[in-house]
């Protein structure tokens, strides 16, 4: 007996303190209770042979004990075997994020672009969201395509630098009937008929208006004849060179040196065409005194022509966007000014837009962000140019 209740006693206080789930501490001390009882009944029956020998033994309530452990053997090993199923804890299943943006953006092979796309990526890594980043290649029916894969994903968001604002009009419309809230970036999107949720973009008119500024501003008393390239097929770059002409049309009516524009030539927004563009333009305009190109690419197309034809000094470039080889350009005096724009700044605020959204706040038509006019002075002060 004293064996037995020791035995119990050490096995019951060992087991607790390993930390075993309660459905297996109950097993084990059933067992111990179950020999304990089974040496109690030992016991009692040697004290029954002794006491009542032979066939003249009575029932007495000492056979009622020896009956005990089979039974409570049955019970507690039948209960407990249940008990351990219950309690047994149930496995996690790894549950992958089902917020998604898709994003198609009008080109990666600019640099902007791209650093749009970069931030609206870890900004909605950071908030929960699998982001899908693709280029449209400035291909409206490539892009039509991304934005229906996207619906048929389930995105929880699209987002938007459309490459025609006009032509993708039917597929947003698709996103609108299917319930995604659209955004855009960059490129606004204002035709009628389409929800957008809301537009983030640079202030491209007050930009274009700081570029007029700065062509006046190098071009001096003197004025003279300037040329635009262009990229008409987008909306930011209609609004940047509707303020440049605004800002020259100003100058022009206050009766100072008139600047006069003689040609405004589609540029796509790229080197190798702002070079053939400005080629075509010196052929016919040999005169010329000013560029203004709507973004870097094309004003870096530009000046690699006007150094072949050998007017790089007779010919200032204003251009637009402050990408790293824009502001290096600004640094050495190939372009003499750029309204720089936040790329940055833009992939953080579209992902911010989006988790407001999602949490029923009202947002605003659009937001812009203002441009800063970046000089030589500005670019000399600029750590992380050469």
């Amino acid at each position: 007996m004293r064996r037995a209740g020791s035995y119990l006693e050490s096995w019951t206080v060992g087991t607790s303190v390993t930390g075993t789930s309660q459905a297996e501490f109950t097993l084990i001390v059933s067992r111990a209770v179950i020999l304990l009882l089974i040496q109690i009944s030992g016991a009692a029956m040697s004290e029954s042979r002794t006491q009542l020998p032979g066939p003249t033994r009575q029932f007495r309530p000492m056979q009622l004990v020896l009956g005990l452990p089979m039974l409570l053997a049955m019970f507690l090993f039948s209960g407990c075997g249940t008990s351990d199923v219950a309690e047994k804890p149930k496995e996690l299943k790894a549950v992958r994020p089902t917020k998604k943006i898709g994003v198609s953006l009008l080109t990666l092979d600019n640099p902007f672009f791209k650093v749009i796309g970069d931030h609206i990526t870890s900004a909605g890594k950071e908030n929960g969201y699998e982001v899908t980043v693709v280029s449209g290649d400035k291909d409206v029916a490539k892009q039509g395509n991304q934005i229906k894969d996207f619906i048929v994903q389930g995105v929880s968001a699209i987002v938007l630098s459309p490459c025609d604002s006009k032509a993708i009009v039917p597929v947003i419309q698709e996103a609108n009937a299917a319930g995604i809230p659209v955004f855009t970036v960059d490129i606004p999107c204002n035709e009628p008929g389409v929800k957008i949720t809301t537009q983030i973009a640079t202030n491209n008119l007050g930009g274009g208006r700081e570029a007029g500024e700065a062509m006046i501003e190098a071009l001096g008393e003197s004025g003279g004849q300037v040329a635009v390239l262009h990229l008409k097929q987008v909306e930011s770059c209609q609004l940047r060179a509707q303020g440049f002409k605004d800002v020259i049309e100003a100058h022009n009516a206050a009766g100072k040196a008139k600047i006069e524009i003689v040609a405004e030539l589609e540029s796509g927004g790229a080197k190798d065409l702002g070079y053939k563009a400005t080629e075509d333009i010196l052929q016919s305009n040999p005169d010329l005194r000013g560029i203004f190109a709507i973004n870097d690419p094309a004003a870096l197309g530009a000046r690699a022509a006007l150094e072949k034809a050998g007017k790089a000094q007779q010919v200032k470039i204003i251009g637009f966007d402050g990408q790293p080889e824009g502001k290096q350009a600004i640094k050495d005096g190939k372009i003499y000014a750029d309204p720089i724009q936040f790329p940055d700044k833009m992939g953080d605020q579209i992902v911010d837009a989006i988790v407001r959204h999602s949490k029923g706040e009202t947002l605003p038509p659009q937001i812009l962000i203002p441009t800063s006019l970046y000089r030589q002075a500005d670019a000399a002060k600029d750590t992380e140019l050469q």
